[in-house]
């Protein structure tokens, strides 16, 4: 995904399916209050009257400035939609809280289950996790395509509710196994379910900042758990409260969809064209409704009424190219080395006297944070493509700057310094780009019918390659060495702003129908 996790020396994961094949048709209008802001212009202004600047002499400086500044605009077209994508990214939070959990505590865990000083069984426990993950990131595609956003997203509060319960209850080595394991499994879920959610309900003009909250959430996850973890280091039974309180999120997450709206693209692909109507009112404006409902029914009419895309689909055109483009964005992600620079990055912070792990681990995530408030920025004006490949270029600079710092005869507090420099200049440029870009431009490429299925399988391409860089990052600086390993993660970063360059196209200021209609040779009207 967008985010990094802890490294871990993860073992294969253990087969599971999960599906559904409830019907869509009894969920389709639930009868519920719904977040809404009366923002009908959803724009703010004040000005001065044209009179009183004419009573003014030309020449006072004082006053033409305030006449510049009185005609600036307040935006708040983004309001309306906010409380609804915040809710939804409430499930980011618990990723990252998760991610941050057992960063401590597998010690204490271990202590206690009776499995201390086992590495292989330490490792079961942490990836585990990921084993989850991949699975529900395969199942989120045909539960979006059958329930919609909402409804998928309460449903899958329940293996993360049950998990974190059954964690935090656990007396035995399988009991734990079978709370990460359903706690993946949400996890899994979410991180696909998220970004098509935000991409769907999200205005075209507010998209991009909107799509960062998830990041901004998970980051936010990983430094609440590392702040709370802080007494596990006296209480060897702190872990424990720790499990108890990742339920909470869900049950929030659980009753805060119930007052979101569903994704109004959704609604018309299932036919209910009225509460679609509502939707994009009440979010994007009145101006708006004819021209999303004539961009919605057009797509639909080319791509057929069946709601259910199937995983054939992914091999026509143009489908099988944002596919490919999404499963290569997560291999280059995760191959670029952000889970092997964040376990290195405790060492490299021990090197200048900061010993403890969770401070080092708290300099990361607030460096990850500020990345991704930029990001928020950003997306909307400089653009994802431009957005990403300046992110690729400046870890990789960051990367050989290391290197640099390593190989080259300098002094050595310099040195550990300057690897400093490099291992939070790589975490947030990640943050500005290569994490939330990755997430947010697959869904804004893919069609509307094959979005959830090629969501799910570049999901799944990101949590497989997460696992393969946990596997092999250690036994990788075990025989070449710090520097190399982080010579091929720069090498790899620039391997990933060409990739960018070539194969991307610009998604900000388009919608979603737009874009879809440029990369559809069967429909006319469309082009970059």
């Amino acid at each position: 995904m967008w985010v990094a996790t802890v490294l871990h020396r993860p073992v294969v994961p253990v087969p599971l399916f999960f599906t559904s094949h409830l019907s869509p048709k009894v969920l389709l209008k639930p009868k519920t209050f719904r977040f809404g802001f009366p923002l009908p212009s959803l724009k703010l202004k004040a000005s001065a009257t044209r009179k009183q600047l004419q009573t003014q002499e030309p020449d006072n400086e004082g006053l033409r400035n305030q006449e510049k500044s009185d005609d600036q605009s307040f935006d708040l077209g983004w309001l309306p939609t906010f409380p609804h994508v915040l809710v939804a990214s409430m499930s980011n939070f618990l990723f990252g809280y998760h991610i941050g959990v057992m960063n401590g505590p597998i010690v204490s865990i271990a202590r206690e289950l009776g499995f201390e000083g086992d590495p292989i069984l330490e490792g079961i426990v942490v990836s585990i996790f990921i084993a989850g993950a991949f699975i529900g990131s395969l199942s989120c595609g045909s539960l979006v395509d059958k329930l919609g956003c909402r409804r998928t997203f309460q449903i899958d509060t329940i293996p993360l509710i049950l998990g974190a319960i059954v964690s935090a209850q656990a007396h035995s080595l399988n009991e734990i196994l079978l709370g990460r394991l359903l706690v993946g499994l949400g996890i899994g879920v979410n991180t696909v379910l998220v970004p098509i959610y935000i991409s769907e309900v999200a205005p075209t003009k507010y998209r991009g900042s909107l799509g960062t909250l998830s990041q901004i959430g998970t980051c936010l996850g990983i430094i609440f758990s590392l702040c709370l973890g802080i007494p596990a280091e006296h209480d060897p039974h702190w872990w424990r409260t720790m499990f108890y309180i990742a339920s909470m999120p869900g049950f929030l997450l659980a009753l805060g969809m119930q007052f979101t709206v569903e994704s109004p693209r959704w609604l018309c692909r299932v036919g209910d064209i009225k509460d679609a109507q509502t939707i994009i009112r009440n979010l994007w404006g009145d101006s708006e409704v004819d021209k999303a409902i004539e961009e919605f029914q057009s797509i639909i009419s080319n791509d057929g009424t069946d709601v259910n895309s199937r995983w054939m689909q992914l091999l026509e055109e143009p489908h099988s190219r944002v596919a490919f483009i999404g499963g290569a964005l997560f291999v280059l992600q995760q191959f670029a080395g952000i889970n092997g620079v964040l376990y290195f990055s405790s060492l490299t912070f021990q090197d200048v006297g900061i010993a403890s792990g969770a401070l080092a681990s708290l300099f990361v995530g607030l460096t990850n944070f500020a990345g991704a408030l930029c990001a928020s920025y950003l997306m909307d004006t400089q653009g994802r493509r431009r957005l990403l490949i300046g992110s690729y270029l400046g870890m990789a600079v960051s990367m050989f700057l290391i290197v640099f710092a390593i190989n080259y005869p300098l002094e050595e507090d310099f040195s550990h310094n300057l690897s400093i420099l490099g291992t939070l200049m790589y975490i947030f440029t990640f943050a500005i780009g290569a994490g939330p870009v990755t997430g947010l431009i697959i869904p804004e490429l893919s069609s509307s019918k094959t979005r959830g299925k090629i969501m799910s399988l570049s999901f799944s391409v990101h949590w497989v390659c997460n696992f393969l860089v946990g596997l092999l990052f250690l036994d990788l600086v075990e025989m070449f060495g710090v520097a190399s390993v982080y010579a091929g993660f720069g090498s790899v970063s620039v391997l990933s702003a060409i990739f960018a360059y070539y194969f991307l196209v610009e998604t900000k200021g388009r919608s979603l129908e737009e874009i879809e209609m440029s990369l559809n040779s069967n429909m006319r009207g469309g082009g970059r």
